[in-house]
């Protein structure tokens, strides 16, 4: 037991060393892009007003999000396939199971990437309902979006979305080994659409999400906040009436709806709690 703490104080700092390098690869190219395509014009983000909240959310969210995944992934074994072993756990999960993992590596990737959309689609609109909305106002409370605000999520919309999927997800079977080439995509992917960027692909627009796409799901409710609920496939939008892309504009102003949130994070993380 007493090498239990070290071990996680060992993972948690893995998951940091391994953030450092891709947020300056991020930093660096997002620096370049938002200089020559900008949206909107305004300061660069590192002189952001809010800069501080979202560095903190940058490096505590990936800490939380694998601790949490890690944790749900034991729960789940031992709960529903009956597995208490550690050696069995690391087994069992560690090439997936079932038929779902006798497909080749990069379906299993490619179902993944759109199993998951499709599920966070629906929760990402649960979340715009009723009492889950407190949680996600917290993502919408910036009113200068950048690559950097990607990762402003309150851990209870962190705990019933994204992890929650990906735990799903890994105990039906598919394996674990397709982080290895998801996981770069949808941190990158995830930076990109809420990138300061005019970039609207074209009639590729209904392909893959971009900064336009998203940008406009940041605005006020009356302008399209309440639009363009997918991650990374705008198809879920379009095939269920949210999608919004109007010719010739381009969205202007974000987390109006949101004033009163505090801007630090200790008073954003309280304030679902509060209300």
């Amino acid at each position: 037991m007493s090498s239990l703490p070290m071990q996680v104080a060992l993972m948690l700092g893995e998951t940091i060393v391994k953030v450092i390098p891709v947020t300056l690869v991020l930093a660096a190219v997002f620096t370049v892009l938002e200089h020559f395509w900008a949206c909107n014009p305004g300061a660069p983000w590192w002189r952001k007003r809010e800069i501080v909240t979202d560095i903190c959310y940058w490096f505590f969210v990936p800490v939380f999000a694998r601790t949490m995944r890690i944790g749900l992934l034991v729960v789940g074994a031992s709960v529903v396939f009956n597995i208490h072993d550690a050696d069995e756990l690391i087994a069992f999960y560690d090439n997936g199971h079932g038929p779902l993992a006798q497909l080749p590596l990069w379906l299993q990737a490619v179902l993944f990437l759109v199993l998951s959309d499709f599920m966070l689609y629906w929760l990402h609109r649960l979340f715009h309902d009723g009492g889950f909305w407190k949680y996600h106002a917290i993502h919408h409370s910036s009113e200068e979006i950048g690559w950097i605000s990607a990762a402003r999520f309150h851990p209870v919309n962190l705990l019933l979305g994204t992890i929650s999927v990906d735990v799903v997800l890994l105990m039906a079977g598919i394996s674990p080994n397709v982080m290895v080439w998801v996981g770069p995509f949808t941190t990158f992917h995830s930076a990109f659409v809420h990138a300061n960027l005019n970039w609207t692909f074209g009639p590729f627009k209904y392909v893959l999400a971009t900064p336009v796409f998203h940008r406009w799901h940041h605005t006020s409710l009356e302008e399209g906040g309440d639009t363009n609920f997918a991650g990374t496939f705008p198809i879920w939008d379009v095939l269920f009436g949210t999608f919004r892309m109007p010719e010739g504009r381009l969205p202007q102003d974000y987390g109006k709806d949101e004033a009163a949130m505090p801007k630090e994070i200790g008073g954003q993380l309280a304030y679902p709690f509060r209300h």
